[in-house]
């Protein structure tokens, strides 16, 4: 996607759909600087959903889509599960994968988009449930980490199956009773991200999505290393507030209160020496450009 090609015709100007005009007025594609400071006035930025109200994946939706830093040259693969219901509202190409092999299907989308594209930067993300990314399609998503495929898996951890009744899954807390996991989980939380870290993947995150700061800062640093590196992987809390009884506007509540000192998902991230060096001179090159860019503009 880019700003040239969702470019009003002329002669058509006038029969255009209000709501297209207003997303070739406000899209932020081609902004070098977009961020997640730009949800609330861009169109393409998800104006509506078709998740629960107040689900916090719909909150990393739109603070995902506002930091990747190449949308117009940016890939979604997706899987089945709640995110599938966002896929068709997004300003982001995507494509849909069955339960499980999402990280099959980028790996071949990602070699493919370098081959067809060698001389432009493609960047390819995942976005998936813990069910997918941990459960069903474990061995895929591992096999891509094996082979050092260049890009990010973003699991949604609802520590729980929450598109099909709240089954437990391999992310659920031990001992959490859902609806259909009456008696409780048996085993401890699976370690995804230091099994993720441990299997190949350069750059690893965990947080929730309460703080969007936190969150751009993730997926930029997880896009930068993909390129250099290899494969990448973040975690984000996004709880199904209706399977764990908790109110529409109680989902910003109970990710804080995993993120709090002890919790669960206190911010970690896992990267070796050599990627925490290259992430800080990336850093610091567009700190310099920005400050560069507004003193031209002052």
């Amino acid at each position: 996607m880019s700003k040239e090609k969702i470019a009003l015709c002329e002669d058509l100007a006038d029969v255009m759909p209000p709501e297209y005009q207003e997303l070739v007025a406000t899209a932020t594609f081609g902004n070098q600087d977009r961020g997640w400071k730009d949800i609330g006035s861009s169109k393409e930025l998800i104006e509506q959903h078709s998740l629960c109200a107040g689900c916090p994946e719909s909150i990393a939706f739109r603070f995902i889509m506002s930091s990747i830093p190449n949308p117009e040259d940016s890939v979604f693969v997706g899987s089945t599960g709640c995110t599938s219901l966002v896929f068709p509202q997004v300003g982001i190409h995507n494509i849909h994968s069955l339960f499980g092999n999402q990280n099959a299907i980028a790996s071949g989308l990602q070699r493919a988009l370098a081959v067809r594209f060698p001389d432009r930067v493609k960047d390819v993300y995942v976005l998936a449930g813990d069910g997918a990314t941990v459960d069903i399609g474990l061995d895929m998503t591992m096999q891509s980490w094996f082979r050092q495929e260049k890009f990010t898996t973003i699991c949604f951890d609802n520590e729980l199956y929450a598109n099909t009744g709240g089954q437990e899954s391999g992310l659920m807390q031990k001992g959490f009773v859902a609806k259909m996991a009456p008696v409780g989980k048996k085993f401890e939380k699976v370690k995804l991200p230091e099994i993720a870290f441990e299997s190949g993947c350069h750059y690893v995150a965990i947080l929730t999505v309460s703080k969007p700061n936190r969150v751009e800062q993730a997926i930029r640093r997880a896009t930068y290393v993909a390129r250099e590196f290899g494969p990448t992987y973040i975690q984000l809390y996004t709880p199904c507030i209706l399977e764990i009884g908790k109110q529409s506007m109680e989902g910003l509540d109970e990710m804080k209160d995993s993120e709090s000192i002890g919790g669960r998902f206190v911010m970690r991230e896992l990267m070796t020496d050599e990627v925490k060096a290259f992430i800080k001179e990336k850093e610091a090159e567009d700190k310099a450009r920005r400050k560069q860019a507004k003193a031209v503009t002052a």
